[in-house]
């Protein structure tokens, strides 16, 4: 579980142990409910992280919702539903060069305008090769999370922050990339291959 559930976690729990004391059976269900949910929200899960330095992964789990070509490459966009994972991972290995938070609106996370116009923190991941990439805030999130800063070093798959309840993930796949994923795909963070550098490894 990710430490920042237990912020939201212990007055739960201390609500309800009064609740309950107090007499106030339904209440204190609710409230454990609550906790419940905050506790699958903020899961962190392990994963299989490939190993060949030629791939990206997926910077988070969801649902690909784009795929569109550009000049500087492949934009590709993954829609967090609350029943997401919101462990945020690295794609690829290599040195965080840029880490910068630009505030924003809450635009629905699906919705399009999320990209340019909503809240959300940029990293640059520079290594054998490049990867840009951006964990957007949706309307239910308000708050992105990052736990790594600019100037380390992270290993492809590493877990790197965490945004929280619903929301985004952008990466811009190099041009000289084979893209891996179409719209519709479900990917998962740190396992799932989002493209490559290498013309012969197989997708998983």
């Amino acid at each position: 579980m990710a430490r920042e559930a237990y912020v939201f976690l212990l007055p739960v729990l201390i609500l309800a142990v009064v609740a309950w004391a107090g007499g106030l059976v339904y209440v204190a269900i609710v409230l454990l409910a609550g906790g419940a949910f905050v506790g699958f929200f903020f899961r962190n899960p392990s994963r299989d992280i490939p190993e060949d330095p030629g791939l990206i992964v997926s910077p988070a789990d969801g649902r690909v919702i784009r795929v569109e070509q550009g000049e500087e490459g492949t934009q590709l966009s993954i829609f967090l539903s609350v029943f997401n994972v919101h462990i945020n991972r690295a794609p690829i290995q290599g040195k965080i060069t840029r880490l910068s938070h630009r505030k924003g609106r809450f635009h629905l996370a699906f919705d399009e305008r999320a990209s340019m116009e909503n809240e959300q923190v940029v990293f640059t991941i520079e290594g054998e090769h490049s990867v840009t990439f951006s964990l957007i805030a949706g309307f239910v999130a308000r708050r992105i999370v990052p736990w790594k800063r600019e100037g380390e070093t992270v290993s492809r798959g590493e877990r790197i922050g965490l945004i929280r309840f619903g929301s985004r993930a952008d990466i811009l796949i190099p041009g000289d990339c084979r893209v891996r994923v179409r719209q519709g795909d479900r990917v998962r963070g740190g396992s799932s291959i989002l493209a490559s550098w290498s013309e012969d490894d197989e997708a998983a």
